[in-house]
């Protein structure tokens, strides 16, 4: 039998953030690549010899790091970027985002999901967390575009369409999870309390135990929502889960922005990862969470975009940037919330969120071959000084030069690799002028 021969690649030339445990940083570092998998990071001096790579990268003049996570986000929803601006979250969903959501076939959200997973690679993601409905078109740009995605259909009922969905739920999960060269893992996404009653959120307990996977829901996203709950079932949102067992399996919880002392320890208890989304909220006029608490008493947070609808970017960099800020500002601390930790939010703690931490969120031997090089030559990274305190603080998107997944390249300085823009550009706009009328209204 012949043996498949695996490519190599070397990364020379470069500064190397780890993101490991050590926090390891190599200046004059360089990464080895076998196949889909790092072989080596380290001095370049100190690679081994026996490496001989069939492709070299130089990285002069540029960092490289772990690929961004974005935890939450809602990729077809790219269409709604610029529409129905400056609403309160409740109001923007029921009387603009629903109602045109109807009018969405299920092909669109092939092309809506890649623009969203271009604009994500071009910024430096390569994994992230989603939740819409025509996620099988979802898993499909997905795997055509080579970048990493845990996938979930977002749930409601009960309704005319709540067993349906939670069969497509439960569809997604037979015909993608472990896909694309294991590209592609799938949860379940039961929306939120707001839109699915206590029977409905245990049948999808039910489906997600099954499954053996996780649950990703909103989570305590507005005051109206917890103000809800207390009336309807006289606890928050966190406890209202927690009395009907919903911790009980893995959960990624988005925004958890309005949180008491007992609900932060309950997601503690349960080790609930959290997604916080702080351009969306501060956008929506939803709050800001409390980040600085929830470190502090070791919950893990990543960090999400959510939509382009709500955002309207989709950017992680610029999370990151809001993330360290807003902390800082709230809390009158410039202590809370360094550079390092959010950095980290942004990589380690964004693979533990999704539950990948094991082969992604940092370079290291054995991990997946997840990788961004960072231009750090331009005016904003000068004078010298610590590189994470510059890509933190005055870091863009368009510094990012090179994007591999997997140990596949999916941008080599600044031009994508597997997909076509201008293609992608074309099927929205004819998408947008089928369901919006091509008013382009951003009212």
């Amino acid at each position: 039998m012949l043996r498949r021969y695996v490519m190599k690649a070397l990364i020379r030339n470069v500064y190397v953030i780890t993101m490991d445990d050590q926090d390891n940083r190599y200046p004059d570092g360089c990464i080895a690549v076998e196949g889909d998998t790092i072989a080596y990071v380290g001095d370049e001096e100190r690679l081994p010899a026996g490496f001989v790579p069939d492709e070299i990268l130089d990285g002069c003049g540029m960092l490289a790091l772990p690929g961004f996570v974005n935890t939450h986000t809602h990729s077809a929803m790219s269409l709604f970027r610029g529409y129905a601006n400056d609403i309160p979250l409740m109001d923007w969903l029921a009387q603009k985002i629903w109602p045109l959501e109807d009018r969405l076939q299920p092909q669109d959200a092939y092309w809506l999901s890649m623009l969203s997973i271009a604009e994500m690679a071009m910024s430096g993601v390569t994994a992230f967390a989603d939740m819409y409905m025509f996620m099988d078109q979802t898993a499909k740009a997905v795997e055509h575009s080579g970048i990493r995605a845990v996938l979930a259909r977002g749930l409601q009922g009960p309704d005319a369409r709540s067993e349906q969905r939670l069969a497509e739920n439960r569809r997604l999960w037979e015909e993608w999870h472990g896909r694309a060269g294991g590209r592609i893992r799938v949860m379940v996404g039961p929306h939120a309390i707001y839109t699915c009653d206590g029977d409905y959120l245990k049948r999808c307990m039910d489906l997600a135990g099954q499954l053996g996977v996780g649950l990703h829901i909103h989570l305590a996203e507005t005051r109206t929502e917890v103000e809800e709950a207390l009336k309807k079932h006289g606890k928050t949102p966190v406890e209202y889960l927690e009395s009907i067992g919903f911790f009980n399996l893995p959960v990624l919880a988005a925004h958890c922005v309005h949180l008491t002392q007992r609900d932060m320890d309950i997601l503690k208890e349960h080790d609930v990862q959290v997604a916080h989304c702080p351009v969306s909220n501060l956008k929506l006029g939803s709050g800001i969470a409390q980040v600085s608490r929830l470190l502090e008493k070791g919950i893990n947070v990543g960090l999400g975009t959510d939509s382009a609808a709500s955002n309207n970017s989709l950017s992680v960099m610029r999370e990151m940037t809001f993330a360290a800020l807003l902390g800082k500002g709230i809390n009158e601390d410039p202590t809370v919330i360094p550079a390092k930790q959010a950095l980290k939010m942004a990589t380690v703690c964004g693979a533990k969120a999704i539950g990948w931490s094991h082969e992604i969120g940092s370079l290291e031997p054995g991990k997946k071959a997840d990788i961004i090089l960072v231009r750090c030559d331009a005016p904003h990274y000068h004078p010298a000084a610590d590189p994470v305190t510059h890509l933190v603080y005055s870091g863009r998107d368009a510094d990012v030069d090179t994007v591999i997944v997997n140990g596949k390249v999916l941008m080599r300085k600044r031009q994508l690799t597997t997909i076509d823009l201008e293609r992608v550009y074309h099927e929205v706009e004819r998408i947008r002028h089928r369901v919006m009328g091509g008013t382009g209204d951003a009212r």
